[in-house]
């Protein structure tokens, strides 16, 4: 599987989170509903000073080393925090990623995605891993996926 080590700057997200894990028999509902409020609920239009029209899926706030504990949060990157509005703000640290790129795989693909990249062994930071959406093809879109990665 490609991907290419990237240096990201830190970026600020806004969106909606709830605390979930791998062995959750609710995490994919839970997942699900983030995405389904974070649209029909009109939160994405809210957000003010988007940086682009992308979508991120995020994980961040994980239990130690494994991904038995974290945060899922569906976001948009923003230029600036807003001061207020029916969301919450999140940073993506700034530092080193792997940077994978799936075309044309949408949501169904994006499970397998995760499992492949799992089997990596990368030297993960279990800080800050993300899904980015390019755009709104959720059925068969491309998905660019950023694992966050502990410093040589």
């Amino acid at each position: 599987m490609d991907y290419e080590v990237i240096k990201l700057q830190e970026k600020i997200a806004v969106g909606i989170g709830k605390q979930t894990s791998n062995s959750d028999p609710q995490m994919e509902e839970i997942v699900s509903g983030l995405w389904n409020r974070f649209y029909n609920e009109g939160i994405y239009e809210s957000i003010p000073n988007k940086t682009n029209s992308k979508t991120l899926g995020m994980y961040t706030d994980f239990a130690g080393n494994e991904m038995e504990n974290y945060k899922a949060i569906v976001a948009c990157e923003v230029l600036s925090e807003p001061e207020k509005g029916n969301y919450d703000i999140w940073k993506v640290p700034s530092g080193s990623y792997a940077k994978f790129i799936f075309k044309g795989i949408g949501i169904q693909g994006v499970t397998k995605a995760w499992e492949e990249v799992g089997k990596l062994g990368l030297p993960r930071t279990f800080c800050c891993d993300f899904e980015e959406y390019q755009d709104d093809n959720m059925e068969n879109g491309d998905i660019h996926i950023y694992v966050g990665l502990k410093e040589e």
